[in-house]
């Protein structure tokens, strides 16, 4: 009995590899579940409402849109449902559900679907639909206010540490309205309620780096940047440092969305350039822009420069011969003048 084999001829490299998207997607859920647990614990029950309608508008607005446009269905890859769970936790707690579907609708149909769908997208879909969102409408993005028993004051701790000619005297000045550095780890205090808990974020950027979903290049580069720029800002105050640290959504970004894959680069050095300068751009954002957090603008730049970031720092093949600048430059001078002639 003769048995019909075929053989597969695919371009190199062939490298085998246990992980798949699906199982990515998995595991960054996983990671999330500690920060959506603090937060239902901080804010109430509400939480889990933004969050479903997040996530169901996210994961239907993909599978309508594909339809629509006769791909195939992707929606069980999970990355919907971690867009739209990223996207939640961007939301403050208060915000009308109508306004998170639009944001999870925005992020799959116009940033991701319309660019081709997973890995097309050329910035973080949740991010990009978040600093619509906060154009769009303001002042339910910046609605603080909650009932929970667990917070004392609904304004965010940066709102009164951020400009640099004011650090200090401000700093000092206002101590006592501030939460304490533990409640600050703990993410008792006002903000976005998936950006609050320090210590669950942490767990799940943990828990993805002993998983090698991430490298922990891109959230060290990133967050030591903004530490050693705001200890210089702060004038030697490491108390200073901690709650920019701790405050907005740093490692909520650092951790979850400046290392998706899609936008942000492959090689080492790559990210560590791309970390930096997500940190910088935060920091200056922080200290002299209007606004008291930079983290999402600052991922969305350095997402438009990755394919720069890329082009320098790609490693060439090995064998490949060294280009002469000089004497390339001297061909297209001597091409550019046979053409005149």
């Amino acid at each position: 009995m003769s048995v019909n084999k075929k053989l597969t001829v695919s371009a190199s490299p062939h490298v085998r590899s246990p992980h798949t998207v699906t199982g990515i997607m998995l595991d960054v859920i996983i990671a999330l579940i500690p920060s959506l647990i603090a937060a239902v614990v901080i804010f109430g029950y509400r939480v889990l409402m933004v969050t479903l309608v997040c996530v169901g508008s996210a994961v239907l607005a993909e599978y309508l849109s594909r339809k629509v446009m006769k791909r195939h269905q992707t929606i069980s890859d999970l990355s919907a449902v971690v867009t739209g769970l990223l996207l939640a936790f961007n939301l403050p707690v208060s915000i009308p559900l109508w306004i998170a579907a639009l944001g999870s609708i925005i992020a799959i149909v116009v940033v991701k679907q319309m660019f081709g769908g997973i890995g097309q997208n050329f910035v973080n879909p949740a991010l990009a639909a978040r600093i619509i969102l906060l154009m769009s409408f303001p002042s339910a993005m910046a609605n603080w206010a909650t009932d929970s028993k667990f917070i004392t004051t609904t304004a965010t701790p940066l709102a009164s540490i951020t400009r640099p000619t004011e650090i200090i005297t401000s700093f000092v000045g206002e101590t006592e309205e501030l939460p304490s550095l533990l409640d600050m780890f703990l993410g008792l205090h006002g903000g976005c309620f998936g950006e609050v808990c320090s210590l669950a974020l942490i767990a799940g950027g943990i828990y993805l780096v002993v998983r090698k979903v991430i490298s922990p290049a891109i959230p060290l580069a990133y967050i030591g940047t903004v530490a050693v720029l705001m200890l210089i800002a702060g004038i030697g105050d490491f108390e200073f440092v901690a709650y920019q640290l701790l405050g907005g959504g740093l490692l909520l970004g650092a951790i979850f969305m400046a290392t998706d894959y899609t936008t942000c680069p492959v090689s080492f050095k790559g990210k560590i350039i791309f970390g930096i300068g997500c940190g910088i751009i935060t920091t200056v954002i922080r200290l002299f822009g209007s606004l008291p957090e930079g983290v999402s603008f600052s991922i969305i730049l350095m997402n438009l420069l990755v394919p720069h970031i890329e082009k320098l720092t790609t490693a060439k093949p090995f064998g490949t011969p060294k280009v002469d600048k000089k004497a390339e430059k001297a061909a297209k001078k001597a091409e550019k003048e046979a053409a005149k002639v």
